[in-house]
């Protein structure tokens, strides 16, 4: 099938293009806003982009808490989720009013970080700490609501030792949840290594 996106006449109960770039880590993003109430909430828009710097991205559709957040205090934290925190992680995405608190909506932990003035979620195993490095307002959805990405310098790295095995991050221990098309959900429960190929002439 080919179908053009903005027209969208793919002709399928529910479009298609979210499960065709998948698995999409979650970032679970904590901010607080200028009067230091925090939220937490989950963006499957998310990923790293560079490692040297390291700098990582989410992107929200709709003006939400968190953009408002990053925009007002230019600091936010990405947590991992692993897999025994899905109904967790499912708690915080609710549509709640601003002002409410979704570590405490979630029962989550709020953890001081080093860095900024932001909370990270103690139970999760990674955090990074972020400096707000760009803010992109990249348009509007077909719905009129404002598509916004932002761009964070990460200042700070959190990893619970328990999931370090023999000097490395071990990604079978926190079975990281991702986001497919739908509905659907996915944890990292295989791991393999392969090495990239030298050039012989």
């Amino acid at each position: 099938m080919f179908y053009q996106p903005e027209k969208e006449p793919h002709g399928l109960p529910h479009s298609p293009l979210k499960a065709c770039v998948a698995p999409r880590p979650i970032g679970w993003i904590a901010s607080v806003n200028k009067d230091g109430q925090a939220n937490l909430a989950p963006y499957s828009f998310f990923q790293m982009l560079n490692d040297r710097p390291p700098v990582v991205m989410f992107s929200s559709i709709g003006d939400k808490d968190s953009i408002s957040n990053c925009r007002a205090t230019g600091e936010f934290v990405y947590n991992i989720v692993p897999k025994s925190l899905t109904d967790q992680m499912n708690a915080s995405s609710i549509n709640a009013p601003s002002g409410v608190d979704e570590f405490e909506f979630a029962g989550l932990t709020k953890v001081k970080c080093e860095l900024i003035g932001v909370p990270r979620v103690k139970e999760s195993p990674i955090a990074f700490e972020c400096k707000v490095h760009q803010i992109i307002d990249v348009s509007s959805n077909h719905e009129g609501m404002p598509v916004t990405a932002v761009i964070g310098l990460v200042v700070g790295v959190h990893i619970d030792d328990a999931v370090i095995t023999n000097g490395i991050v071990d990604t079978n221990l926190i079975q990281p949840l991702s986001r497919l098309g739908y509905m659907e959900y996915a944890a990292v429960e295989e791991v393999f290594s392969l090495n990239r190929p030298v050039w012989e002439d």
